[in-house]
């Protein structure tokens, strides 16, 4: 590339913009490629931008009146694209005149370097801030000091008013591509992430006798469709003309008639609607529980039984449900017991089956009761249960017996089953035998043993979800329980998995805790009954795979027996057909589910994203933490079917790629140095958190029971909750301030600045918190300031710090307040309750802090700067 003479010019903004209309010229063929190429190097030898624009109207001179008609020169606020009417629709553009990489600090090139860089230049005035092109390798700070935002799809200002929240729907790519080649040029992936079921607190209810919805493809009527008048809607999936209801005339919020674009269904992009019969196949079921519990010798020891006793007596009256709801208990050893709690019982009645090959129920009547009919039948068998069982010696467990009756029991209702288990199922069908080796834990080959050891589990959550029964594991172990075949009976019945490594009531204090905590959510959330869930696309897009617990019933629709509000579910999309003639696309998910109440309720989000036909607008709307979620599910599923090493190597390959691209087909000119768009400006970060994540790190001693469970949490969690387990947040908390602090319910919460991952920002005499979502971390330096000891701490000196502290002493201080209302802050951003631990330089806990330090070189795993390096490398090939 020639270097830039002393007489070349610099070329200033209005030549920039002359040269944009000369290149609207080109395009237009009034002007030859060569001719265009061969007066442009001539002109920036011109020093004064008035005789360039002599020369570009000289140009214009030479067209036909027609041609002269065209609209070549755009108005001062900047040049619209082709097929766009509004400057506020039009997508992002890649350079502004003045941000240019092109120019200033670049040595300038002759004519033939310059034709693709003449290309690439973007026709609008402004570059957005989420392609400005940062050098991976020479910006380290990239992080945010709060939390990362979504970006905002390019939607007029009143569309995206009351676009559907990120927090419920979101897209990888704000932007959607028109064509499949030119997504597949991007190397980007193409999902949905969604959390249907999410805790509101604002969710307008519509109760109406008639649903609006498509003839053609049963959309519901949402705030993207368009009213032709005010009889007549367009469908903004499939645009179909549909006629208005006369129902839909009258606007019950304004009491106003004749304004059918203003109901609440059309100004609302989650909305939730009361179903009239024709959307119930059979009367709305009750809520139905059911818990089968492990009293076998290992369950006992570990005191759960107390915890789930107590539990429950002091939730039974907060259980979701209304008049028609029904409870049952099972118990399980070598044999199952069952309980008859009828009501006109003085006590409960112990019914036990031996023959665990030949599963019945004893008393199918009277093993499912009115919870309040028989209330004091119940309280009665919880404060007994923890003893009936305190002395047996019973070692033996079967867990597929006990489901198989639970199945039975259960089959002719639907409900909820939730199992507590504590070992490794041992006799009956189910059992199951250990597939771990400890001395494999720290391998750096491929992991074995990901996928189910028997198909048992699998088969019976198939039957249970064709039966509206969900299963809950909740497994409480010090032992290796096989998570990998266990878990599948939640998977594939819409359930959940809890998982408590090491509980004891004795032993592990804060296990408990957490246990007792995530157990009252669980028995006092909102439920959702014989659920199931479509999602659907405007024409010429297409779903290809699902991510979450469920059965796919058909092609679109998802079995649900149970929905909760702490489920995530993510999609993976395609372009079948051109998107050529749409300005934008929708997606719409319905939730279909019966309440707690014995309501059938329809809850709908619809999201609107614009079509683009450049890289550049790609690049420019890509969500990284919505890519490296779904990434994370896909990996996920590489891991199980084919090996951890391709999973690996295709997250890897992810970061690679798309930054190839980017480099390639964007940037117009190239740079030394890993080129990334800002808005993927943490890609390369979030991939290496994740290959060094418990669910796909290898070389570190992980047992499998750890590393599924992870697995299943990165794939049935909320994005917002996975992205904490992938690249938790660490805060410097010895020096918090209420300077930029929130106001939450009269409370003051400090907003410390978020840190790098790496141990170099730690500091020997200061107090760091790291938010690792199921775990907290409070890693106290060794010469910590001796005010923070003393006035959040309550300790005289670090030697005073105890050895297993996970609570935070209630201190009339300032300082006190400020931490512990931090970390409740954080504590209520999630379902679940994340443990706090204290920890010093001598702590055991010591190692599983500085491993969530992703940025810092191991025996096994590259630094994040070594990491960049390699990419690099790949890229530049």
């Amino acid at each position: 590339m020639a270097h830039r003479s002393a007489s070349t010019p610099v070329l200033d903004k209005t030549m920039f913009y002359l040269l944009q209309c000369l290149l609207i010229v080109q395009n237009a063929r009034l002007l030859s490629h060569s001719i265009l190429l061969k007066n442009f190097h001539k002109c920036l030898t011109i020093r004064h931008s008035q005789t360039f624009y002599k020369f570009v109207k000289m140009i214009i001179s030479k067209c036909s009146k027609e041609e002269k008609k065209k609209d070549f020169f755009p108005p001062p606020g900047g040049v619209y694209p082709q097929g766009c009417t509004q400057v506020k629709c039009c997508p992002h553009s890649l350079y502004s005149p003045l941000d240019c990489p092109m120019f200033p600090p670049q040595p300038s090139a002759g004519p033939a370097q310059l034709s693709p860089s003449l290309a690439g230049l973007s026709l609008q005035s402004q570059t957005p801030e989420s392609l400005r092109v940062v050098n991976l390798l020479q910006e380290r700070n990239l992080l945010p000091p709060g939390p990362v935002t979504p970006p905002t799809p390019c939607l007029p200002q009143d569309l995206q008013k009351i676009n559907c929240h990120p927090e419920v729907f979101r897209s990888t790519l704000t932007s959607i591509p028109q064509t499949q080649s030119l997504l597949n040029k991007a190397k980007l992936p193409l999902g949905l992430l969604l959390h249907p079921f999410k805790d509101l607190s604002q969710l307008p209810v519509v109760t109406s006798s008639t649903i609006v919805r498509c003839r053609s493809c049963r959309t519901y009527i949402n705030p993207f469709v368009s009213f032709l008048d005010q009889r007549r809607w367009k469908c903004n999936l499939c645009y179909r003309v549909n006629d208005v209801p006369e129902e839909f005339m009258y606007n019950p919020v304004s009491r106003s008639y004749g304004e059918p674009h203003k109901r609440p269904e059309v100004q609302n992009a989650t909305i939730e609607f009361i179903a009239p019969s024709e959307y119930m196949l059979r009367p709305p079921q009750p809520a139905v529980y059911l818990f089968v519990l492990d009293v076998s010798h290992n369950a006992v020891e570990t005191g759960y039984l107390d915890v789930v006793c107590q539990s429950l007596l002091e939730n039974i009256n907060a259980l979701p449900g209304d008049s028609r709801t029904k409870i049952g208990f099972i118990t399980f050893d070598s044999t199952i017991h069952f309980y008859n709690l009828q009501e006109g019982l003085s006590q409960p009645q112990m019914l036990i089956v031996s023959d665990i090959d030949d599963i019945f129920l004893p008393t199918p009547d009277s093993l499912l009761v009115n919870l309040n009919e028989c209330k004091e039948l119940v309280q009665d068998l919880l404060k007994s249960l923890p003893q009936m069982f305190g002395k047996t010696m019973e070692t033996q467990c079967a867990l597929g017996p006990a489901l198989q009756a639970a199945f039975k029991l259960l089959s002719a209702t639907g409900g909820r089953v939730s199992i507590f288990q504590t070992q490794l199922p041992s006799l009956g069908v189910g059992a199951l035998k250990s597939r771990e080796d400890p001395n494999q834990r720290a391998s750096a080959k491929d992991i074995q043993h990901l996928s189910p050891a028997t198909d048992f589990y699998k088969k019976l959550a198939l039957d249970c979800s064709g039966q509206q029964v969900a299963v809950d594991l909740f497994l409480l172990s010090s032992q290796y329980c096989d998570l990998a075949s266990l878990g599948c009976i939640s998977r594939y019945s819409a359930g959940s998995v809890y998982y408590y490594p090491s509980y004891h009531q004795q032993h592990n204090p804060a296990g408990v805790e957490c246990f007792q905590k995530d157990l009252k959510r669980y028995l006092t959330r909102k439920i959702g009954f014989e659920a199931v869930m479509r999602i659907r696309c405007s024409k010429g897009l297409s779903i290809h795979t699902f991510h979450g617990n469920f059965f796919v019933r058909s092609t679109d629709l998802l079995s649900l027996p149970n929905v909760n509000p702490d489920a995530g579910f993510a999609v993976q999309m395609s372009i079948e057909e051109n998107l050529v003639d749409m300005q934008s696309v929708s997606f719409q998910a319905a939730l279909l589910y019966t309440s707690s109440k014995g309501e059938r309720r329809i809850r709908v989000h619809t999201m609107c994203l614009p079509v683009v036909n450049s890289l550049s607008d790609i690049f420019a709307g890509a969500d990284v933490q919505a890519i490296t979620g779904l990434l994370a599910s896909m990996a996920v599923d590489r891991s199980v079917t084919a090996s951890l090493s391709d999973a690996r190597d295709a997250m890897t390959n992810a970061s690679i790629d798309s930054l190839t691209s980017f480099r390639t087909s964007v940037l117009t000119i190239q740079q030394p140095g890993l080129l990334a768009p800002a808005c993927l400006r943490l890609f390369p970060l979030y991939i290496l958190a994740l290959l060094k994540q418990k669910a796909f790190r290898t070389g570190t001693s992980t047992r499998l029971d750890d590393r599924v469970f992870a697995m299943c949490q990165l794939k049935y969690q909320p994005l917002a909750y996975v992205m904490l387990m992938i690249h938790p947040a660490l805060y410097r908390v010895d020096d918090l301030t209420d300077e930029g602090s929130l106001n939450v319910s009269e409370r003051i919460v400090p907003q410390p600045r978020v840190q790098q991952l790496s141990v170099e920002k730690l500091s020997r005499d200061g107090a760091f918190l790291m938010d690792a979502g199921s775990v907290i971390y409070l890693w106290i330096g060794r010469n910590c300031n001796p005010n923070f000891l003393t006035q959040v701490l309550g300790v005289p000196d670090y030697a005073a710090v105890p050895p297993n502290m996970n609570m935070l002493p209630e201190l009339d201080t300032a300082e006190s307040q400020r931490t512990r209302a931090f970390v409740g802050w954080l504590r209520e951003q999630r379902p679940f309750f994340p443990i706090l631990h204290v920890i010093r330089d001598e702590s055991p806990l010591k190692a599983s802090f500085l491993q969530n330090m992703v940025e810092d070189r191991t025996e096994s795993a590259l630094s994040y700067y070594e990491f960049l390096l390699h990419v690099q490398q790949q890229v530049s090939k």
